[in-house]
């Protein structure tokens, strides 16, 4: 019996820690505001997601807010630094990733926060400036009740200290001959379709006779291509997904 029991309690924590370690496993729907404590309203959600996608869009640097009621178990700084690390926030080469976890205050626990900076954003915002944004702009609207506003209030003191400081592109890489031949046998596909452009008429018709063939919402002109009017979606999330940047424990905590 006692085997038995011993069975059940390593199983029920090997569970236990699979679980644990889920929450830090990318997931398949990505967003830049996951608040899992109701700590927002719909509007309020909107407009802090809204926020942070253009400043992406505009950047490349991402920040991440979580709100949780529970880090199962992690301290939270702990806990933010593995959610960044594990879900990839930021750009793979730049590390501009930045997560802001809170935890809401209750009864029986004191309220936390954390802000959590990828290796990239470790110079633009020390621990010691992540330490004064969370006791003076923070935690005094957190006491207030104010919990959307000291997020928001953080949110963007970060995008001034980083903004102009990372561009929406990708690292320099070294390019190989592989690279430099696909870009030649291009060269030479595009030559052939003006010339055949040329022969045919005003655009290449044989080979691009419908709108398919330039893609979903765009359509041949004379001139060239347009955008059609129902080809994309202007409603919804356009985050386009976590980068892959690194964290390695820059930033600091609080509680009240």
């Amino acid at each position: 019996m006692k085997r038995i029991l011993l069975i059940i309690t390593f199983l029920a924590a090997t569970f236990t820690s699979f679980a644990d370690d889920d929450i830090f496993s990318r997931p398949a729907e990505q967003a830049l505001v996951v608040d899992n404590a109701n700590a927002f309203t719909d509007e309020q959600n909107s407009a802090l997601t809204e926020k942070l996608e253009a400043f992406n869009r505009e950047t490349s640097t991402q920040i991440l807010i979580y709100t949780t009621t529970d880090l199962q178990g992690y301290d939270i700084a702990d806990f933010g630094q593995r959610l960044g690390e594990g879900w990839g926030v930021g750009q793979n080469g730049f590390d501009n990733g930045i997560v802001i976890v809170y935890k809401p205050k209750t009864y029986y626990e004191s309220g936390e926060v954390t802000i959590q900076t990828g290796y990239g954003i470790e110079p633009l915002i020390p621990d010691a400036t992540c330490k004064r944004i969370i006791e003076k702009e923070m935690i005094p609207l957190f006491r207030n009740g104010a919990i959307y506003e000291g997020i928001d209030r953080a949110v963007d003191i970060c995008i001034a200290l980083t903004k102009g400081e990372f561009k929406n592109e990708k690292p320099n890489r070294q390019y190989t001959a592989a690279d430099l031949a696909a870009v030649l046998i291009f060269l030479v596909f595009i030559a052939v379709v003006v010339l055949l452009a040329i022969k045919f008429g005003k655009h290449p018709s044989p080979f691009f006779d419908d709108q398919s063939r330039y893609g979903a919402g765009w359509t041949a002109t004379g001139s060239g291509f347009k955008r059609s009017s129902g080809g994309f979606s202007s409603g919804g999330s356009s985050f386009g997904g976590f980068g892959g940047g690194h964290f390695g424990g820059g930033g600091a905590s609080g509680r009240w």
